[in-house]
């Protein structure tokens, strides 16, 4: 019955995603994420363990090492987006999870996607989490705020107004499918101008290694791990 309250949803939404695949670029499946894809693919499957899933921001990140003696599978893929996320979903729910920490989203601004059909995107993950792995805890991560003066032109349309917005929204998909949303934009990164802290970035948008032990010790500080 799941499955097939999941699948109605689907057909639903379908049409919505397709609109905007026509009018935005919602490519994901270039050659990097392909390698990556393959990659993970030929290795070994964890038992139960936890995953973090992402782009570049996740891909980068120490988790073994911050997270010593845990099971942690590393599933960011740098330049990833909400499409490609979905896309590759199964292959995450293959290793049946324990928990599952979602980030994705700030390609998409980059991209100029709106931000309806990025939040559109997340429902259709933790619907079809939900549906397929109900023992898999999901978790929503807040995009992480940008420091605005010190982008690359490369980064024009990522606006902390922006990721703002698009937060409130994934509050909204968080509350619909019983998921816990972790709050690191404001509880961790972000200073008192709303703009990620200068001293945690490479470039205002990536992270310098000591804010990973900052994000572990918050999920450790609020019981998520």
């Amino acid at each position: 019955m799941k499955k097939m309250m999941y699948f109605l949803m689907c057909l639903l939404t379908s049409a919505s995603v397709a609109m905007a695949q026509e009018s935005l670029d919602s490519s994901y499946a270039n050659n990097y994420y392909k390698e990556r894809v393959k990659f993970f693919n030929q290795l070994p499957v964890p038992a139960r363990g936890v995953v973090f899933l992402g782009n570049s921001i996740t891909e980068v990140g120490p988790w073994s090492e911050v997270l010593p003696g845990m099971t942690v599978s590393n599933r960011g893929i740098s330049g990833d987006n909400s499409f490609g996320v979905y896309a590759r979903l199964d292959q995450v729910l293959a290793l049946h999870p324990r928990k599952i920490f979602l980030l994705i989203g700030v390609n998409d601004i980059k991209r100029g996607t709106p931000l309806n059909y990025i939040v559109a995107n997340y429902e259709r993950i933790a619907a079809k989490v939900k549906a397929m792995a109900p023992h898999t805890t999901l978790y929503l991560q807040s995009v992480l705020p940008v420091t605005e003066p010190v982008l690359a032109d490369i980064y024009v349309k990522i606006r902390n107004e922006k990721i703002k917005l698009l937060n409130e929204g994934l509050q909204q998909i968080a509350a619909k499918y019983h998921c816990t949303y972790i709050d690191l934009h404001n509880d961790v990164f972000a200073g008192e101008d709303g703009q990620l802290k200068r001293e945690l970035t490479t470039d205002g948008l990536h992270l310098q290694p000591q804010a990973y032990i900052l994000w572990v010790e918050y999920l450790k500080r609020k019981k998520y791990l």
